[in-house]
């Protein structure tokens, strides 16, 4: 046998040693994958079964608002006389109303609307909420203080005032509702951006930025709203069915849209004042905003809680 010691450095095998434990390329791999934060928020929200029965449901009701208008022959206004307050059936699924129109088509037609006018004013509210409350709180100063004092006045108005007036200038309609929640809608949102900016603001790499010469526009559109969009998208997840209520509760009360046109308020009203006698009017589009209103707040929840930092374990 050679004598270890006699051995020069060139004569060192691997043989003569043992790796013991880990190799060191095992150890520099991570114990956990690398996620991103929006795919890791992803598997966060699916273990919220509340959430995704959630998700589920509006995907169920809002590709039956697509397509439920066209699964029978029917149109949501055409009328049947002879057909009047039937009870559902085969010929018509969920019965008829007072001039025989198939309430499985206005149902869903209604639907539609609603989701419409909804979605339509999230996405006013989000385009100009975010755009003030992001200059508001970068700029600051004298930009600031203005803003804030036209949110002030804004806040101070009432909402059905705002309705009644603009009714009163255009008549009730799809354009008018809309319109009428975007005056007012926007100021929440700008409030809740403008705060995490004004928090944002001051980080080390918002001053790296602003060092290397960025413009507001490049700090605002790269920087501070990339890390904001989970704020805004949860605040866009409560605005939505909150316009629907007040969509439906303008049409109950006769200033939403009218007949023959429909929506879940139109179709609430007509079912209230023939509840007595004919129950499913007003039961099949209650249940519709009854599930789209608790799924996008139950939603909204699992959303806050996936993307919220602090719950990433």
């Amino acid at each position: 046998m050679k004598n270890t010691e006699a051995l020069t450095t060139d004569e060192f095998s691997d043989d003569l040693f043992e790796v013991v434990g880990r190799k060191v390329e095992d150890s520099e791999k991570n114990e956990r994958p690398t996620l991103s934060a929006y795919k890791d928020s992803w598997l966060r929200l699916k273990r919220n079964k509340g959430a995704v029965i959630s998700l589920i449901t509006l995907l169920i009701i809002i590709l039956l608002a697509i397509f439920g208008p066209y699964m029978n022959e029917f149109k949501y206004y055409q009328t049947d006389y002879g057909a009047s307050y039937q009870a559902p059936s085969q010929t018509h699924w969920l019965g008829t109303d007072k001039f025989g129109r198939d309430q499985w088509t206005r149902i869903w037609q209604g639907t539609r609307i609603s989701l419409y006018i909804a979605i339509l004013a999230a996405l006013l509210d989000l385009i100009i909420g975010v755009t003030i409350g992001a200059i508001s709180a970068l700029l600051g100063g004298k930009v600031d203080n203005a803003l804030q004092r036209l949110i002030e006045v804004l806040v101070g108005i009432p909402h059905l005032i705002v309705v009644i007036l603009l009714i009163m200038l255009m008549k009730p309609g799809i354009i008018t509702i809309t319109v009428a929640m975007v005056i007012t809608g926007w100021v929440n949102m700008a409030r809740l951006v403008r705060a995490q900016i004004f928090k944002l603001k001051e980080q080390e790499y918002i001053l790296a930025a602003k060092s290397l010469g960025s413009s507001n526009t490049r700090l605002i559109l790269h920087h501070l709203i990339p890390n904001t969009i989970g704020l805004i998208v949860i605040n866009m997840m409560f605005t939505i069915p909150s316009a629907i209520f007040t969509e439906a509760f303008l049409s109950f009360i006769g200033l939403g849209l009218q007949e023959p046109l429909a929506s879940l308020g139109v179709l609430i009203n007509d079912g209230f004042h023939g509840m007595r006698n004919h129950f499913y009017l007003l039961l099949y589009p209650a249940l519709v905003i009854i599930g789209i209103m608790v799924s996008f707040n139950i939603l909204a929840d699992g959303l806050r809680d996936a993307l919220d930092p602090k719950m990433r374990k």
